[in-house]
């Protein structure tokens, strides 16, 4: 069942948003080696017809990344990440200059560039903020910033799994990072649990059983389970044949408390969250 907490708000590029609604982030890899391949945009016709398919299909953010964070990624340089990044990042605001716009990256030089080139609106760091220079750079361009939970990198990510309560020291690591981000000025922090980063098949499964437990914080709750190995693996088949079970945990997750679903598959998505809002009266 739903939490019934009070829903947060986010400040999105300079408009409240009300997450009474949960939103839905479409995924635009801007990665050759994206481990889900019907998402790799790299020409810039695909990178068009993705944009305009997220939107179309009832997408509230594009979520544009430039370096692949599946399991075992190679490096990709600065240089590298950057020129993809702004490339796709042009093709989007072609399109659509107003839609909100997510950045997937780690370094706050890229974050920064991103910003004030293309009118980013949020950074998503899946380092928790590595990089010393990126809970400065959210603060003062004044975008929403997504912390997210990993051990190590995409490359190690999986030598540093082992919980005692995953969950509790989850919520322990969030409370010491956003007392960071606070300090540091940023106003709005979405959290993301992170699944699948540095987590055991069990561990994603208890961390999604006790979501809810994050709702005391009081902010916006992110959950990215679109195709990852916690299904294909259960269920022995690929990301290819995951939209059922991604499907199926989306909908955990809403009842759960999410309130952002990061996604390949946004009409589906969307209809979740429809019956979601339907069988809660709203």
């Amino acid at each position: 069942m739903a939490t019934g907490r009070t829903k947060p708000t986010l400040n999105i590029a300079g408009r409240l948003v009300s997450l009474e609604r949960p939103l839905i982030m479409g995924i635009l890899n801007l990665t050759p080696d994206s481990f889900y391949k019907a998402s790799r945009c790299e020409e810039k016709g695909r990178i068009a017809a993705r944009a305009r398919e997220i939107v179309e299909q009832g997408g509230d953010i594009i979520d544009a990344g430039a370096y692949s964070s599946r399991p075992g990624a190679g490096f990709v340089s600065e240089k590298e990440e950057t020129e993809r990044l702004c490339r796709g990042l042009e093709i989007i605001r072609g399109i659509y200059p107003d839609v909100p716009v997510s950045v997937d990256t780690f370094r706050a030089s890229v974050a920064d560039r991103a910003i004030k080139e293309f009118g980013a609106a949020i950074i998503n760091d899946i380092t928790g903020g590595e990089d010393p220079a990126m809970y400065g750079t959210a603060a003062a361009n004044k975008v929403p910033y997504v912390l997210m939970h990993m051990r190590g990198t995409p490359e190690t990510m999986q030598n540093y799994t082992g919980y005692g309560n995953i969950t509790a020291e989850i919520i322990k690591y969030f409370s010491q990072k956003t007392a960071h981000l606070r300090s540091a000025g940023v106003n709005d922090i979405i959290l993301d649990p992170g699944f699948g980063f540095a987590k055991e098949l069990d561990d994603n499964y208890r961390l999604l059983g006790g979501l809810h437990e994050f709702a005391p914080f009081g902010m916006p709750l992110l959950v990215g389970i679109s195709r990852k190995s916690m299904i294909y693996r259960l269920l022995g088949t690929t990301p290819e044949e995951s939209l059922n079970g991604t499907t199926a945990l989306n909908m955990l997750a809403l009842m759960k408390g999410a309130d952002i679903l990061r996604v390949h598959d946004v009409r589906e998505c969307a209809q979740t969250i429809k019956l979601f809002l339907k069988t809660n009266g709203k």
